[in-house]
């Protein structure tokens, strides 16, 4: 009975909110658990029969197994867009998720790198050896335009438009997006491309990939996440940082500078507003600053 609101469920992620295979993936774990639960606690419920009870009871059940607040928090949104399609198909007629409550979440903001400190890092770089060339390139990208690393890794030649500053980026859910890049990761991407990557025996299958290993495939995330945090290490950089940690620094120093919210959502990619928002931690001194500059009662 289950399998087959799972079927639907699955398609409508696909066609109608072209998901990709792994968030869908991850809603249909979702209602794997659900189903579990309901199987455990000898519950013949159909999706038209559960109720706001029944789905507290397995947020407790959840709650026991230990999972975080930020995965139980992710649960309930899966939840919530599996009965969100059950109306839409009328396989219900009310969502029992409607007042279901999510854990609350702190949100931890990671830290921060200063302009000097990346250019500490960045400086760090053996250039005489040929990966050196390549990860000043791949540090200069993730930098200038603040990217996941998921998207620097997969980032393609084809979608490089560096004769007018943009490339173009896939990121979640394979959604692609225009993106600026700066004049270094332009000159860099452009020396390892001529003199590093032209002599890479490239794999099969690989050939459109712009950042490679000396074995000729793309790198892993984990590769880069190492490389970085190799560098640090080197420029003495005591900060607990990823690559994630150029992205947040890019949006920040953006939004410090005075860059429109808006402007910076869409560089980033971010769905909602609100998620870029995690990057408006400027300190008190600047926002002191803009009261003093723009607010007329402080003038």
């Amino acid at each position: 009975m289950w399998q087959a609101y799972k079927k639907g469920f699955k398609a409508w992620l696909q066609l109608e909110k072209s998901l990709s295979e792994n968030s869908v993936e991850a809603y249909l774990h979702d209602i794997d658990m659900l189903t579990s639960f309901l199987s455990i606690n000898a519950e013949s419920k159909t999706p038209a029969t559960i109720n706001i009870k029944d789905l507290e009871k397995f947020i407790q059940y959840i709650n026991g197994l230990g999972l975080s607040v930020a995965s139980q928090a992710r649960l309930i949104s899966g939840l919530r867009s599996f009965f969100k399609y059950c109306l839409l198909e009328q396989i219900t007629t009310a969502d029992p998720t409607l007042l279901l409550e999510a854990p609350k979440m702190q949100r931890k903001l990671p830290d921060t790198l200063a302009f000097a400190e990346i250019e500490a890092i960045i400086n760090a770089i053996d250039l005489s050896k040929p990966e050196g060339g390549r990860n000043k390139a791949i540090l200069e990208t993730l930098y200038s335009c603040g990217l996941r690393v998921s998207e620097v890794v997969n980032l393609k030649i084809s979608c490089l438009f560096l004769d007018v500053g943009f490339i173009r980026v896939t990121g979640k859910g394979d959604k692609e997006r225009l993106v600026p890049i700066g004049g270094d990761a332009i000159k860099f991407i452009n020396i390892y491309r001529t003199q590093i990557r032209t002599h890479i025996s490239i794999k099969t299958g690989e050939e459109d990939i712009l950042f490679l290993n000396r074995r000729g495939q793309r790198l892993t995330r984990v590769m880069i996440f190492l490389i970085i945090k190799e560098l640090a290490k080197k420029a003495g950089i005591e900060k607990v940082i990823s690559p994630h940690t150029f992205r947040h620094s890019f949006a920040t120093h953006l939004v410090e500078g005075g860059a429109d919210l808006r402007a910076v959502q869409e560089m980033l990619g971010h769905e909602s507003i609100t998620t870029t928002e995690i990057y408006t931690h400027l300190d008190r001194e600047f926002l002191r600053n803009t009261l003093q500059q723009f607010h007329p009662a402080f003038k």
